[in-house]
């Protein structure tokens, strides 16, 4: 099979697969306890008027109408109007999308500065005070939730020291970069930055870095293992050299499908960490939705977290197949 193949088949999958996530959210509404209606309709609402609205919102047609209209409108870019919020939910899901991958992307900063270092010096010390530390960090990690981490966090760090801020957003990464265009004070701007991003990263991150780490020491251990590196320490080639230019290399292209696989993850699992320290993103937006029965802002942003995951697993797996050819033909 050609690349060109290959690629074209995972975006096929992948659009079958989005269709599936719009299938299942449309039918939440339908499963759930409750009508769309009590979120619109006052409480002393007569049944006249309930029936209005349910004639207005398109709820007295038909369940297959309802969904191919709902599949029209989403080609056509419409997720419907909030509800609650009375704004055009595709602009709203958008408008909060950036801080989402913000804090995703911020939290594989943490996890990738972290892990791959702290494997591969547990790795090269195995069975050392460092390797046990390292494993202990890690199982820690991968055991700890992280809206739990993320109360500590602010405890710790934000009540008792006031060192970072406790909730919200302060400035975007794009404020940073402008302050440089627009020569403004960047050390501030970039500080203020760093006050409100660092605690909800190392939140959302820990589990992350935790599971590279692990997959670091794992794959370093079995690439020193192997003959060729043998062979260039009978040639006297100089360890460093050995260990990572020759068998962390090697290591990292498995680590670079799960750093793109879990980007995805980080995407969709930072509902709860938003919700701790009131991100203004998309997990705060679902929740925010839950609460209010707002069911077109919380199918958009469902949709907007599933087609994300979705893309970023293709580009993986096409980004892989070009790295490494015999991917194609497995």
């Amino acid at each position: 099979m050609s690349f060109g193949r290959f690629a074209l088949k995972r975006s096929l999958q992948g659009i079958g697969v989005v269709w599936g996530v719009v299938t299942v959210v449309f039918a939440l509404r339908f499963v759930t306890p409750g009508s769309a209606i009590n979120a619109v309709a006052p409480l002393d609402a007569s049944q006249e008027t309930r029936q209005a609205i349910a004639a207005e919102l398109g709820l007295d047609q038909p369940l297959y109408v309802q969904y191919g209209q709902y599949i029209f409108d989403l080609l056509r870019g419409d997720m419907g109007q909030s509800y609650i919020k009375g704004q055009e939910v595709t602009a709203l899901v958008f408008s909060r999308l950036p801080a989402t991958v913000e804090l995703a992307v911020a939290a594989s900063v943490v996890a990738i500065v972290l892990a791959i270092p702290l494997g591969v010096i547990s790795a090269t010390r195995r069975n050392e005070p460092v390797d046990y530390g390292a494993t202990l960090l890690s199982l820690g990690g991968i055991s700890t939730p992280n809206f739990w981490l993320g109360i500590m966090l602010i405890l710790i760090f934000a009540v008792e020291f006031n060192i970072f801020n406790t909730s919200g957003r302060g400035v975007d990464v794009g404020d940073v970069a402008l302050s440089v265009v627009n020569a403004e004070p960047f050390v501030g701007t970039l500080l203020t930055w760093l006050a409100y991003i660092t605690l909800p990263a190392i939140a959302l991150g820990t589990y992350f870095m935790a599971l590279i780490t692990r997959l670091t020491r794992s794959g370093m251990l079995d690439e020193l293992s192997k003959g060729y590196v043998q062979a260039a320490r009978a040639k006297g080639l100089p360890r460093t050299l050995i260990r990572y230019k020759h068998a962390l290399r090697n290591t990292l292209i498995p680590v670079i499908t799960v750093l793109g696989l879990q980007l995805g993850t980080l995407i969709g699992g930072a509902v709860i960490t938003e919700a701790v320290f009131s991100w203004p993103g998309l997990g705060t937006l679902v929740i925010e939705s839950i609460n209010q029965r707002d069911w077109p802002a919380l199918q958009g942003s469902l949709i907007v977290i599933g087609t994300s995951f979705v893309l970023v697993n293709i580009l993986v797996d096409v980004v892989y197949a070009y790295l490494d050819p015999e991917v194609v033909n497995d």
